[in-house]
């Protein structure tokens, strides 16, 4: 029962192997000429081996054993047919290997694009628990290892068959009894491959997350060079890098375990067959049933046939590592974002009416609630300041609105919409985010306020920059605009920085803006000019401000004061100031002591 259960998985996972190299078949329609081209050329390439083999009885024959009745010209004919039909065989691999590899990397390109653009939709909570490692090894490396790994295999496999079919036809035409001895001894060499591929699986995931890991510990030293610099990590992140290769390094020798001895026996199995072969081709020479040219000629064929058989093993671990990253590709271009529009989805043009929290409820673990019956009602136009204790889910409930996460329970409505019923561009056009941390892109002050926009005429972009502060710190560049700011834009200052998402929320000009604590993060000096950028900004729009510092927002039309993920107080600073034990009198009071 255990083996036929053992056995019907392994079909399963053969059918559903079937299935994923069939979905790829739509990215290999754009190029199936070249592709098609590049299998039918392995048949000659593989076919010619037999040619090479089956040469050598008439050379031995005719050549060798009547050489004192054979012309000078017969005798060089076949070793000069031999490096004419193996310079023709090279020239087809190379044509082979070339449209193989165009062709897998035209599909790995378009791959690539596909997932790229699933990654861009995912939601939040998808990048809270990915680190940039899976994500690297996941949306690139698999891909590459895939389509590369895919057709390189199939060119491999047809190559292989015809070879082997072709010399087995060699072997059979030389002596039925020598062949079915060599097919048997085949036969025996690669049935351990039938059993190893349930042994390694498991050491190959482990080995997949491992790389990811290493490429974490790349990308996490190049983004925060700076923190191992101040703190003298240089021991401690050569430890972790340490612990990660030494983990890595005992995956590999497990697979050397288990794969290892794969070769060698194949090796072994091969040289019993090339003796059995040698033995009894001996006898069927002394009794005259076979020639020497056909003995000849047999063996060549024999070791060309078994040559490739004795170093698959090699191969086999490459050959499973495709077929696993083609499961985990089309895993992931299967997969839906847990955050997504209805097939019905409402497009909005502006917000005319307000916003509004009904009991809303969100939490990222389960059993864990952040926010807990949240109600409240924003009119447009207003300025809604929210404050609290760190951690009390501020900057979760705006998060909220642009669909970063979705609600646990209950709704936000927008116009009385549900903001799950609209459709997420359309959504997303109306609001403007500032970050505490604004992440800028590689490349120019421009690039980084136009996102893209090539809409956007001289005299809006320069209104914007103006708005934003920036003007004065643009005319001190000599490149001005088109500055290269490097990566994150760590040739900036905090302050600078902010100016600059800023100017994209100008630029955008959505008529709901959140600032996530746009100046907890600067100095006194930069806060001030960063402020007068946004009470720009804020200037005709509906506002959401978290806010660190309240002196801030005293000037909000709201002010709601949220502590461990409830609304404890409603109102503006002074109604609120006044109230007896009111939080955020005491928290005002703390501050300004």
């Amino acid at each position: 029962m255990k083996n036929f259960l053992a056995l019907l998985e392994n079909k399963v996972k053969n059918l559903y192997l079937v299935r994923n190299y069939c979905k790829i078949l739509p990215y290999v329609k754009p190029y199936w000429f070249r592709a098609i081209v590049a299998v039918l050329i392995t048949i000659p390439i593989g076919s010619m081996d037999a040619v090479i083999a089956w040469s050598l009885k008439p050379y031995m024959d005719v050549v060798m054993l009547e050489q004192q009745t054979t012309a000078p010209s017969k005798t060089a004919l076949i070793p000069l047919l031999i490096v004419i039909f193996s310079c023709i065989q090279s020239l087809l691999n190379y044509t082979a290997t070339y449209l193989n590899t165009w062709v897998g990397q035209k599909i790995a390109q378009d791959v690539k694009m596909k997932l790229f653009d699933k990654l861009m939709h995912y939601n939040a909570a998808y990048f809270d628990k990915m680190n940039s490692g899976d994500v690297l090894f996941r949306f690139n490396n698999d891909v590459d290892m895939a389509c590369s790994g895919l057709l390189s295999n199939l060119k491999l496999f047809t190559t292989r068959l015809f070879s082997s079919l072709s010399l087995i036809g060699v072997l059979f035409y030389n002596s039925w009894q020598l062949a079915l001895v060599a097919v048997l001894v085949l036969l025996g060499a690669l049935y351990p491959l039938t059993t190893v591929k349930r042994r390694i699986r498991s050491v190959m995931n482990k080995t997949i997350f491992s790389g990811a890991a290493v490429m974490t510990h790349y990308n996490e030293t190049f983004n925060g060079n700076r923190v191992v610099t101040s703190y003298n990590l240089y021991d401690y992140q050569n430890a972790r890098f340490r612990d990660t290769l030494h983990s890595v390094f005992k995956l590999g020798m497990k697979m050397v375990q288990r794969t290892g001895m794969l070769s060698p026996l194949m090796h072994f199995i091969v040289s019993l067959g090339i003796a059995a072969v040698i033995w009894l081709g001996s006898y069927l020479i002394v009794t005259e049933h076979m020639t020497a040219g056909n003995f000849v000629s047999f063996i060549t064929a024999l070791v060309m046939l078994y040559n490739p058989i004795k170093s698959i093993g090699n191969n086999y671990n490459a050959v499973q590592m495709a077929l696993m990253a083609i499961e985990r590709v089309f895993g992931l271009l299967e997969s839906i974002p847990a955050i997504h529009n209805k097939p019905d989805a409402l497009k909005i043009e502006t917000i005319k009416k307000g916003i509004e929290y009904q009991n809303v409820c969100f939490e990222y673990l389960p059993h864990k609630p952040v926010l807990k019956n949240i109600n409240l009602k924003i009119e447009c136009g207003k300025t809604i300041a929210f404050v609290g204790n760190s951690g009390g889910g501020k900057t979760t409930l705006v998060n909220l609105l642009p669909r970063f996460y979705d609600v646990s329970s209950g709704k936000i409505l927008i116009d009385g919409q549900d903001v799950r019923d609209l459709d997420l561009q359309s959504l997303r056009d109306q609001i403007a985010i500032v970050f505490q941390d604004n992440f800028l892109f590689a490349g120019t002050i421009r690039e980084n306020i136009l996102l893209g926009h090539t809409d956007v005429s001289d005299a809006k972009l320069q209104k914007a920059v103006e708005c934003a502060c920036l003007d004065e710190f643009i005319r001190s560049l000599d490149k001005g605009l088109d500055t290269e700011i490097g990566e994150r834009g760590v040739r900036l200052s905090g302050g600078q920085k902010q100016r600059i998402a800023i100017a994209r929320a100008f630029v955008k000009n959505a008529p709901v803006v959140i600032l996530d604590e746009a100046t907890s993060a600067l100095d006194n000096k930069s806060e001030a000019v960063v402020q007068q950028a946004i009470d720009n900004l804020m200037k005709d729009r509906t506002v959401l401000v978290i806010a660190h510092r309240l002196s801030t927002v005293r000037n909000a039309d709201q002010i709601v004061v949220i502590n461990y993920g409830k609304i404890v107080e409603i109102g503006t600073h002074q109604e609120l100031i006044s109230q007896e034990n009111s939080i955020y009198a005491a928290l005002y009071k703390t501050q300004i002591a």
